[in-house]
Parts: C-alpha cells; sequence; structure tokens
C-alpha cells in the first residue's frame, strides 16, 4: 500500500473541498485535485477517493450534497405542502410587480452568432451552468458521442435560428482519440441532417494539457481510434479546476458576443419599456 490512503486522501481532500461552493465540484474532480497534490492518476486510486468520500460522509465530515451527480436526477416533484391564500396572494403581487418592472429584449436576438454550449461529460454541468445562464446560453452535455435524437433537438433549433444568424457550438471535452473526434462527428451528422453548424473546440487540447501541466494516463484500450492516436495520453476535463473551466467558457462566449451591437439592442430596450409599461398599466385598470 502507497502512502495514498484513506487518511491521506480524506486530510487532503477537506482541505481541497472548502476550496469549492457545495455542487460545484465532482468526485472525478476531486481526484484531479488530489492528483495535484502528488498523488497517482490511477483508476486504482479513484476509487480510493470514492470510498474515502463515502466514508467520510457517513462520518458526518464532508456533507452529503457537496458532489454534484448529473447523471442522477429525478424528474418532476411530488407537491404536499398546504397551500396558504396569503402566500399565494403576495406572490401573485409580486410577480405582477415584476411584469410592470421588466423588460427585456434576448441577449442575443441581433448578434451575428447563435451560440450553445456542448460538454462531454454531464458530471460537469453544475461547472458550466451558472456561466451560461450568466449570458443566457444554452447547455448540453453530449455524455460521449451524442445520440441522433441528441442532435436531432440541436438540429431543429439550429435551423430555426440560421435563418439571421450563424449557429455555433462550444465544445469541451476530454483530450483523447474519442474527445477530438465528437466534433467532427457532431458537424458531419448535423450537415447531414441539413444545417451547417460551426463546432469550435474550446478544450481540451494537447497544448493546454502542456501548459496547465495535466497529469495524463493511458487511452482506454476500448477506444478503437488509439491505435492510430499520437497524443500525450487520456486527460479527462474534470482535471481542470472548476474556476478556470468557467473562466474558458466565460471567454469563449464573449469572444462571439459583439458588445456594439448589443448596446444598441439596450436604446431600443429602453425606449420599447416605456410603451410596455403603459400599456400593461392600462391592461391591468381594466381587470
Amino acid at each position: 500500500m502507497d502512502k495514498f490512503n484513506r487518511t491521506w486522501i480524506k486530510k487532503n481532500a477537506l482541505e481541497e473541498i472548502s476550496n469549492y461552493e457545495k455542487g460545484v465540484l465532482t468526485l472525478r474532480g476531486l481526484h484531479y485535485r488530489l492528483v495535484s497534490r502528488g498523488m497517482t492518476n490511477t483508476v486504482q486510486h479513484y476509487k480510493r477517493v470514492v470510498d474515502a468520500m463515502i466514508d467520510a460522509r457517513w462520518d458526518y465530515k464532508v456533507p452529503f450534497d457537496t458532489f454534484s451527480d448529473h447523471d442522477r436526477q429525478m424528474l418532476g416533484e411530488t407537491e404536499h405542502e398546504e397551500v396558504i391564500l396569503d402566500d399565494e396572494v403576495r406572490q401573485a403581487k409580486n410577480s405582477i410587480e415584476g411584469w410592470m418592472k421588466y423588460y427585456f429584449r434576448n441577449r442575443w436576438e441581433n448578434q451575428k452568432f447563435y451560440p450553445e454550449v456542448f460538454i462531454e461529460k454531464k458530471a460537469l454541468q453544475g461547472v458550466f451552468q451558472p456561466i451560461c445562464e450568466k449570458h443566457k446560453v444554452s447547455l448540453g452535455a453530449c455524455k460521449g458521442y451524442p445520440s441522433l435524437t441528441f442532435l436531432y433537438d440541436a438540429y431543429l433549433r439550429f435551423s430555426d435560428a440560421e435563418n439571421t444568424q450563424k449557429p455555433i457550438i462550444l465544445y469541451f471535452g476530454d483530450y483523447d482519440p474519442s474527445g477530438e473526434d465528437i466534433p467532427r462527428s457532431m458537424k458531419e451528422n448535423l450537415s447531414r441532417m441539413g444545417v451547417e453548424v460551426e463546432v469550435r473546440r474550446i478544450a481540451l487540447m494537447e497544448n493546454q494539457v502542456v501548459e496547465m501541466n495535466l497529469p495524463p494516463a493511458p487511452v482506454k484500450r476500448g477506444d478503437s481510434r488509439s491505435a492510430k492516436w499520437e497524443g500525450l495520453g487520456q486527460v479527462e476535463l474534470d482535471a481542470i479546476e472548476p474556476d478556470t473551466l468557467q473562466a474558458m467558457c466565460e471567454k469563449a462566449l464573449e469572444s462571439v458576443f459583439d458588445q456594439d451591437i448589443y448596446r444598441q439592442l439596450l436604446i431600443e430596450q429602453a425606449k420599447e419599456t416605456v410603451t410596455y409599461r403603459k400599456q400593461l398599466k392600462e391592461f391591468v385598470s381594466t381587470l
């Protein structure tokens, strides 16, 4: 047994976890944070991290909601709480006040590009979601090679947008044979469906692996593309710190967003707000 046992993992994991908000870090991401502290990047050590965090949560040293797990989510909600009339009236008043005060044009409606962010792993959805929500951009998790159903839904959105804008996918995936090939596959399949989409690979690429000093692992044997691949070794997107991934996503979205065009949109929005409020007041007075 090497020194990277459960005791070492728990001690160092608690220090790493304290650097992140709940729901941002995945177990895989924690594994890579510990690799940056010297632990070997192997499947065996990843399993030790998982086991150590199971113990830590049952020992109440780590809260159960510390890590994100977007691959296992419930859909919908079983509503069971009693409805209080006064609360409903208060909420309705707040909604009406919000409608009266706030009028917004769509942030991307007059931009050159229609962007969407695609990520290879759903487990990282919690990292990218705040940035995409801030910029009002769709976020999709491909979970490896995206299914034709996933791509057909994308085709419908892109084909609707291409009448006035240029569709573009900002892609974040692993550095390995499949991660390099997925953008090509997506572009070809979307083209075959009938829409031309630019697929811009943002991460993870070889120069980034070198610049960030990310730890490579042997390429998966089951990957049929590995025989002809001459890369440095497999590096998962999770190896990049969440803050860095968010900064990369922010920069990528800013690169396809024209601030001058947006300022013109805001001028039009301000003019239309006056008419919007006036007509809403007239309508409410008739109820």
